[in-house]
């Protein structure tokens, strides 16, 4: 359980250190790393970043986060407007969503995003939920920052099942490390301290390419701290 903390809190810490100070960033439901990202980014370098969700609460004051959902009605108490999802699509088509903290099932080298079905798309083994928003959003926030729970070769793969969405992604963040687009390929920016090099290439379907061996920052004493305020029950973690 404690490497798994550790591991959870490094993603989030990593998540929120992408943020700028006044950045508009979004994310969605079943979201509780990236929307404790956003409130630890506010809490310690970016104040003026602002918070959007789903239910529509802009930057809420969030006396206690719920264990089951990211997109309650909680995120609109406190809130200091109300700003409907229909509104974040056209903010981002206009090109003012900064950053936007989306997921899906499987991603390849050219940085394709499926959240559709798992084989072929007339006889699937699996049918998952669709894109939704990402389909959307990624194409046209600024910086669509992609977050999973798992990192294993069903996940990362060499050529996706089905393109849901493709082009615009920025980071990858996973449990063993973090990828970024690179002249229109995934390459390996950083590995968490808690993997290897030799882990990640053994867990992602395609070959790594990277140009430094680079490690992800710890989090810091004053990260854990803030962590701790702001998500005393370690919600944060459910989604492991």
């Amino acid at each position: 359980m404690e490497s798994k903390n550790r591991v959870c809190d490094t993603m989030v810490c990593a998540m929120a250190r992408m943020i700028r100070d006044g950045d508009n960033v979004f994310h969605g439901v079943s979201s509780h790393m990236p929307m404790v990202a956003v409130l630890l980014a506010k809490a310690m370098h970016a104040p003026k970043a602002v918070h959007l969700n789903i239910p529509g609460g802009v930057d809420p004051v969030l006396r206690k986060l719920q264990k089951y959902t990211s997109a309650g009605p909680e995120l609109l108490e406190g809130s200091k407007s109300y700003f409907p999802l229909m509104e974040v699509f056209d903010l981002s088509m206009r090109g003012g969503l900064d950053v936007a903290f989306l997921s899906g099932v499987q991603f390849d080298v050219w940085g394709n995003v499926n959240a559709s079905v798992i084989g072929d798309y007339k006889k699937p083994k699996v049918r998952l939920p669709g894109g939704a928003g990402s389909a959307v959003l990624i194409p046209t926030a600024k910086r669509a920052i992609i977050w999973r729970t798992k990192h294993d070769q069903r996940t990362f793969v060499n050529q996706v099942d089905f393109i849901t969405t493709r082009g615009n992604v920025d980071k990858i963040v996973t449990p063993l490390c973090i990828f970024k687009m690179e002249n229109g390929e995934m390459v390996l920016d950083t590995i968490h301290e808690t993997s290897s090099l030799e882990e990640v290439r053994e867990n992602t379907g395609f070959p790594i390419k990277y140009s430094r061996i680079a490690y992800t920052p710890l989090p810091t004493k004053e990260e854990l701290s803030a962590l701790g305020r702001i998500d005393p029950g370690n919600y944060r973690n459910i989604e492991f």
